[in-house]
């Protein structure tokens, strides 16, 4: 039985189809990113042996509470948090593009450096964000995650396979990569249910609690972040057939071989 199962016969000991890969690359638009919407998902993956990297855009250094931490702490702040959070998945591979927290748009320059990531990781799968408005949910809109999630597919296809674009890229010995697979977080729409992906991550749920916890400057005040995260990903379990408790993550996938 694998992750493609009708929703309506999943158990929580489903086959991890989607754990027999061996490189992975999740992108975010900000440190905190990847911990809130699948560091869960990630846990399992470390889990099964696969190797996987994060690649955040921007350091993050637009964000933070405490107005007595100098702004110009903030990025290295949030550079060590999130090392930290990757270490708590079995992460060791983040890297920092250093674009600017909160003015992200889809430049043929963040398209190159996304490119060159992929080339250099050379992944199977790359999990991005929502490209798109949601406009159903404002806080689940953030521009910078949008641009992210465009900007990144563009840097899946055509630019990071083909060999002619960006060719500072080839100058660098970089050689052409076709992804896969693309993960987009969020879950599916109605209109492909073929697409849908669902990660059991009742067994890694501590550890994205604990992923979460270690952005000390974006969580302290959180006195119910473990009670939110469970009702989100207990709400996606239901709507995806899994049993009473069990915790989910989903994504849309979408074959970008």
């Amino acid at each position: 039985m694998s992750e493609q199962t009708d929703s309506t016969d999943r158990t929580a000991s489903d086959d991890r189809a989607h754990t027999r890969i061996d490189r992975a690359l999740v992108i975010a638009a900000h440190p905190d990113d990847i911990d809130f919407s699948c560091s869960g998902t990630v846990a399992v993956w470390t889990d099964a042996g696969v190797d996987v990297t994060y690649c955040l855009v921007t350091d993050g250094d637009a964000g933070g509470f405490d107005p007595a931490v100098p702004r110009s702490d903030i990025a290295g702040i949030r550079q060590a948090e999130q090392r930290k959070a990757a270490a708590a998945c079995g992460v060791t591979d983040v890297v920092f593009l250093g674009y600017p927290d909160g003015r992200l748009t889809v430049t043929l320059e963040l398209r190159r450096d996304l490119a060159r990531v992929i080339r250099q990781v050379r992944p199977d799968r790359v999990v991005v964000p929502q490209p798109v408005r949601d406009l159903r949910s404002m806080y689940g809109s953030h521009p910078d995650h949008t641009a992210t999630g465009e900007a990144a597919l563009c840097a899946v296809y055509p630019d990071a396979r083909n060999p002619w674009a960006h060719p500072e890229l080839a100058a660098e010995g970089l050689e052409a990569h076709t992804v896969p697979e693309v993960w987009v977080l969020g879950g599916a729409p109605d209109d492909d249910p073929d697409g849908a992906r669902h990660v059991d991550i009742t067994g890694t749920f501590d550890r994205k609690i604990a992923a979460l916890r270690a952005h000390e400057s974006q969580t302290a005040h959180m006195t119910d972040l473990e009670d939110m995260l469970g009702r989100w990903a207990g709400s996606q379990a239901t709507r995806a057939g899994f049993p009473h408790g069990t915790l989910v993550e989903s994504f849309h996938r979408l074959d970008t071989r």
